[in-house]
């Protein structure tokens, strides 16, 4: 009898934590907007950009679902952005969840200035001192979202 049920016990245990995975990637799918994790790495070390603008879009049955956001330009954001200081980086690793296809902007206190390339979830750091505003669009296949950070290159 204690053998019966220390194996129920055992089999219960293993399925219970399979069981909570299951219904958390469950909850995920379900959160609508979804909030994708974005950082960049420098050095080694994680920094968590800014959110901007975002449109989002679901289709459950016959209706689709749009969910769209207008915030600040990511110059207005980075006023709030403690810009990261850099000396000898040379690149700056762009990490977003469920890897989305990448954009890099500068921007000026007017505007979109130009595009950065970006290669392998990579950009390269400005060359000149100097602070620099980026924006990178993340697009996946039903939504697409903005990001901002701010460098302060010396």
């Amino acid at each position: 009898m204690k053998r019966v049920f220390a194996i129920t016990l055992l089999g219960l245990s293993l399925l219970l934590p399979a069981c909570s995975s299951e219904l958390s990637k469950q909850g995920r799918e379900n959160e609508f907007p979804p909030t994708m994790t974005a950082t960049i790495e420098v050095n080694g070390q994680s920094y968590e950009m800014m959110k901007g603008n975002y449109s989002w879009e679901r289709k459950q049955g016959m209706e689709t679902q749009v969910i769209q956001a207008d915030t600040a330009s990511p110059y207005q954001i980075a006023e709030n952005y403690d810009a990261i200081e850099i000396d000898q980086s040379k690149t700056i690793h762009i990490k977003i969840e469920d890897e989305p296809t990448l954009t890099a902007y500068l921007w000026d206190a007017n505007s979109r200035q130009q595009e950065v390339p970006v290669n392998d979830n990579q950009i390269e750091v400005p060359k000149s001192a100097g602070k620099y505003v980026y924006e990178v669009l993340a697009q996946w296949a039903n939504g697409e979202v903005s990001y901002t950070f701010v460098i302060d290159k010396k």
